[in-house]
């Protein structure tokens, strides 16, 4: 293994956990209020707004710290990579339907980003991270 190839798989990681924690703080912060964006999808009942939301969160925040955490990245960035693509594919899908929401949720309700295009590019940035990521990281060796 080359310590380059070290170096850019530790800054991958470094990257993902961050982004995954940055967009988790940013909604447990009024986890409330994301569950209401998540309800401008029109896709849930509204019963069910707060778990979804708290899912969401708590997945995020799981994962980043695995990321963090150096222990098995493959399978976290795989994960990360599952999660990504939902997202990428959620959005495009909502466009599609002709939503035009002033808040994607991205980042929770204290920096509302409108759903567009861009926000399905972005998703799909972050999962080729991820995939760069898991091509990268050696797999582990079961007994």
């Amino acid at each position: 293994m080359s310590p380059g190839s070290r170096r850019g798989r530790i800054a991958l990681r470094g990257l993902v956990g961050t982004i995954l924690l940055v967009t988790a703080v940013g909604k447990l912060l009024d986890i409330r209020g994301f569950a209401k964006v998540l309800g401008t999808y029109q896709a849930f009942p509204e019963s069910t707004l707060l778990a979804i939301a708290a899912a969401v969160v708590l997945a995020e925040l799981a994962l980043a710290i695995w990321l963090f955490s150096g222990w098995r990245p493959r399978p976290a960035a795989f994960w990360a990579l599952g999660m990504h693509l939902v997202y990428a594919a959620w959005s495009a899908i909502s466009i599609a339907r002709g939503l035009h929401l002033s808040n994607c949720g991205c980042f929770g309700v204290f920096w509302p980003r409108p759903l567009n295009w861009s926000t399905v590019v972005e998703d799909l940035v972050v999962a080729a991270a991820c995939g760069a990521l898991v091509a990268l990281t050696p797999r582990y060796r079961t007994a």
